[in-house]
């Protein structure tokens, strides 16, 4: 049996950081073998890939360079690791996927949506999530919490009119598909969200018939 891929989306200062290790205690406590993995990146490749594509020095990048960018490293990263782990029965939980593309070089950068579409065919195999987990929350409140992390990758560096556009699209394609994504309210108390993440992953998981383990007293 194949396994199967989760990815969380999401903008800047979401927690996706957060959230993703406990979806992976999650998993594990259920006997899954997962493997965890992040995009840009994930590979050798992808991860040389990442480091121009984050690069603060190289913000007069077109958006067509980007594109292409991200979706080389994606490229690598299904047929390197994603690819091999779902036909060997693991789980892959990934830090972000397609969907990003849509929402920030489609709603960011206004690159065409068939664009993206026609490389999502190609470049990433047509592979698409089983389970995407959408943690939203304002734009004000995700670049707050973001300007505490450290200095400002080349993506973090735009404006906030940017990352409203990225929102928008995120939430345009949850909507367009609500058979598999999740919406997470990422604003509300950490606990709140963790027990939000909870229900959609348990619920998930019963779904795929994925006993649950008893735990001993």
């Amino acid at each position: 049996m194949n396994g199967k891929l989760i990815t969380l989306e999401g903008g800047e200062g979401a927690g996706k950081s957060t959230v993703l290790s406990s979806v992976h205690a999650l998993l594990a406590q259920r006997g899954l073998d997962v493997v965890v993995t992040r995009e840009p990146g994930g590979t050798p490749a992808g991860e040389a890939i990442r480091s121009v594509l984050l690069n603060p020095g190289l913000r007069g990048m077109s958006a067509e360079t980007e594109l292409l960018l991200m979706f080389a490293s994606r490229a690598q990263l299904v047929r390197e690791l994603i690819q091999p782990a779902l036909a060997a029965g693991r789980w892959v939980l990934a830090d972000r996927f397609t969907d990003a593309s849509f929402a920030y070089q489609g709603g960011g950068r206004g690159q065409p949506a068939a664009r993206i579409a026609e490389l999502e065919r190609w470049a990433a195999a047509g592979l698409q999530p089983d389970l995407t987990l959408l943690l939203d929350l304002p734009v004000s409140e995700g670049l707050k919490r973001a300007s505490g992390r450290g200095a400002a990758d080349r993506i973090e560096m735009e404006n906030a009119d940017f990352f409203e556009r990225v929102r928008a699209a995120y939430r345009e394609r949850a909507a367009a598909e609500p058979q598999r994504f999740r919406f997470i309210e990422a604003g509300r108390a950490l606990d709140d969200v963790l027990a939000q993440v909870r229900d959609v992953v348990d619920a998930f998981l019963d779904q795929c018939g994925i006993d649950r383990v008893e735990v001993d007293a």
